[in-house]
């Protein structure tokens, strides 16, 4: 079965890519001599971590943004870049992960699936893990690109990678969760759920925290995949969990975003937003942010309590989920603006306008913000 959530993306995202290109003109040219220094540091791993907190190393890009350089894929960039030793790794809708020079954008090599890929990397230990649309997940030499293993599911892989002691886990458009041997990739288990999994696995103190197109939200054990619990919400779920302080956070397309205790799976609150929750939260500081697909909002909720802190309006609905940097929050909209907002106020310090709508979201390392758009590039986005 193919799943058909990425096709109702992309006419969405071609519609509104018309609308801003109509307005707009299109995006800005690749700049030459770029002038960012080296990455020191990374994003791993979609989310950033395990855990899916959403906190990049940064620093950030505080004011007067600027294209560093843009790298043209051969379709849309749905998935999320990744970023270590340099080197930014990411997917796209012509089936190629890439892996790109951090500094000048300049191909490194390109590997090809056979579909699209809208997962996002994960580099642990000098391997590249991702799924692919053709029902694979993939295991690649992070230095060359080669294939080491490859895994086949039931369906299509929109789910992004947790790489933890040696094991992959993953969902997969077939209902199922699995746990991968990270050197061999057999199989160790899965886990069955009731519908499709595009949600994207946090693994913290030994328990996979997943979401699943039948409403669920599920704790399993690590080691053996078997059930701790499960929670309900009101609709499915493509966004992922975060995991903060024996605490799940994680939105549902019912409207709300929840927090449930991550040893029993019970609610603690949930809040109510104007619309479908597809991103996936970040949380630091007391504070949880999070789009809301289609009431243009980006919410910064109190993380005990769940009590509203701001709301900041974006031009279109927001799939993107945000990286926090420094006090920023940054994430990308359908509109196809990157935005910059305060993360204390929601205030908005900048926005950046590619030609395209995103859904990517953004990774923040040494003064470079790093994200695809569905106009088919990846743009690297530095300060004047």
């Amino acid at each position: 079965m193919t799943f058909p959530w990425r096709y109702v993306l992309v006419i969405v995202a071609l519609m509104a890519g018309w609308l801003l290109l109509a307005a707009c003109g299109g995006g800005e040219e690749e700049k030459a001599t770029p002038t960012a220094a080296p990455v020191s540091q990374g994003v791993p791993m979609f989310r950033g971590d395990p855990a899916h907190t959403g906190v990049n190393p940064g620093p950030g890009v505080e004011r007067s943004p600027k294209l560093l350089w843009r790298f043209k894929a051969g379709d849309f960039v749905g998935s999320s870049p990744v970023v270590v030793d340099g080197v930014v790794y990411i997917g796209s809708g012509d089936g190629y992960v890439y892996a790109l020079d951090a500094s000048t954008g300049q191909e490194r090599w390109r590997f090809q699936t056979g579909d699209y890929v809208s997962s996002s990397p994960a580099v642990v230990d000098g391997v590249v893990y991702v799924g692919s649309e053709d029902q694979h997940v993939y295991a690649l030499d992070a230095a060359t690109g080669q294939e080491r293993w490859r895994f086949q599911t039931g369906d299509s892989v929109g789910s992004s990678p947790a790489v933890v002691d040696g094991v992959v886990y993953i969902g997969g458009g077939d209902g199922y969760v699995y746990a991968l041997d990270a050197a061999t990739g057999e199989e160790r288990w899965r886990f069955q759920t009731g519908a499709w999994v595009y949600s994207s696995p946090a693994v913290v103190d030994g328990v996979v925290y997943i979401g699943s197109w039948d409403s669920h939200v599920y704790g399993l054990e690590a080691a053996t995949g078997q059930e701790r619990w499960r929670f309900q919400t009101g609709d499915y779920i493509v966004s992922s969990p975060a995991v903060v302080d024996g605490v799940v956070y994680i939105g549902s397309t019912d409207n709300y975003v929840y927090a449930l205790d991550a040893a029993t799976g019970e609610q603690i609150w949930r809040f109510e937003t104007g619309g479908d929750v597809d991103s996936s939260p970040a949380v630091v500081d007391g504070a949880v942010y999070i789009g809301s697909s289609y009431d243009r909002y980006v919410y910064a909720v109190d993380s005990a309590t769940g009590e509203q802190y701001w709301r900041s309006a974006t031009g279109g609905p927001g799939f993107s989920s945000p990286a926090v940097v420094d006090g920023v929050v940054y994430i990308g909209s359908v509109d196809g603006y990157v935005y910059a907002l305060e993360a204390a106020t929601g205030q908005e310090r900048w926005r950046f306008m590619t030609s395209g709508p995103g859904f990517s979201s953004p990774a923040v390392v040494d003064g470079v913000v790093y994200v695809g758009s569905e106009d088919g590039y990846v743009y690297a986005i530095t300060e004047d």
